[in-house]
């Protein structure tokens, strides 16, 4: 089983970003694979990878002089917020919030890319951004 299954539905037509979550959804999965005993490296993996994915957006919001607390920034900054901390209680021996937050990402990525990060690309695209 799938968390999140990456379908033509989550492109948007932008090499660079399509990558990044096309691997997004890569290691989503490989952290429910892991579920329940083995999940920590993956989840370290999907951080990271979540950490310059979210910054790689930051930098061309600000190169499109999008305002610092804009909507899109701040739900980066709430998710990244509850990884964190879902790590944290983690690594306390907590592990219900890690099986909680896959499902809850699996369902929150595809709105985020269709509203927010299609925005972000339309907007790149309108203004010839190099990104």
């Amino acid at each position: 089983m799938t968390a999140l299954a990456w379908t033509d539905a989550l492109q948007l037509q932008h090499e660079e970003l399509d990558r990044t979550h096309e691997e997004f959804v890569q290691l989503l999965n490989e952290v429910e694979a892991a579920l329940p005993d083995q999940p920590w490296d993956a989840f370290q993996r999907l951080l990271a990878h979540t950490e310059a994915h979210f910054a790689m957006e930051e930098g061309w919001m600000q190169q499109l002089g999008f305002e610092p607390e804009n909507c899109h920034s701040r739900q980066h900054t709430m998710v990244l917020e509850l990884m964190r901390e879902v790590g944290t209680r983690y690594q306390a021996g907590e592990h219900e919030p890690l099986e909680r937050l896959v499902p809850a990402l699996a369902e929150w990525f595809p709105q985020h890319a269709e509203m927010m990060d299609a925005a972000l690309v339309f907007t790149l695209q309108q203004q010839g951004a190099a990104a």
